[in-house]
């Protein structure tokens, strides 16, 4: 089974940054989309950013102008570049491909911003 695997989490202080990175263990084909999602201690998971095949990207209004994602559908990759990070994006971070339908998440990688 596809599985995708998440890095560059970690501990950061306020006002820095942090690249996410996620890639599938095998080829998916026809890739619709892939995004990054997040979920804190005792809120539902939301959506932070995603991306179309066709390359649009759609953000939060809590990351606009901080958090830029970029991704491969070839290469089944998706980043998600964080800069001025804030305490409030404390969180899991977990990426998701989608495909016809079928949602692929990752594992999820710990992100926390100190203050």
């Amino acid at each position: 089974q596809v599985q995708l695997v998440e890095s560059g989490g970690g501990l950061v202080q306020a006002g820095g940054s942090l690249r996410l990175s996620c890639a599938a263990s095998a080829t998916i084909f026809s890739i619709n989309g892939m995004g990054w999602y997040r979920q804190a201690p005792g809120k539902q998971r939301e959506l932070v950013a995603d991306i179309t095949g066709g390359g649009r990207t759609n953000y939060a209004d809590s990351v606009k102008g901080r958090f830029t994602i970029s991704g491969d559908n070839a290469k089944n990759t998706v980043y998600l570049q964080m800069n001025s990070l804030k305490p409030e994006d404390t969180a899991v971070y977990y990426c998701n491909f989608q495909r016809w339908g079928y949602d692929y998440w990752g594992q999820g990688t710990q992100v926390t911003v100190s203050s």
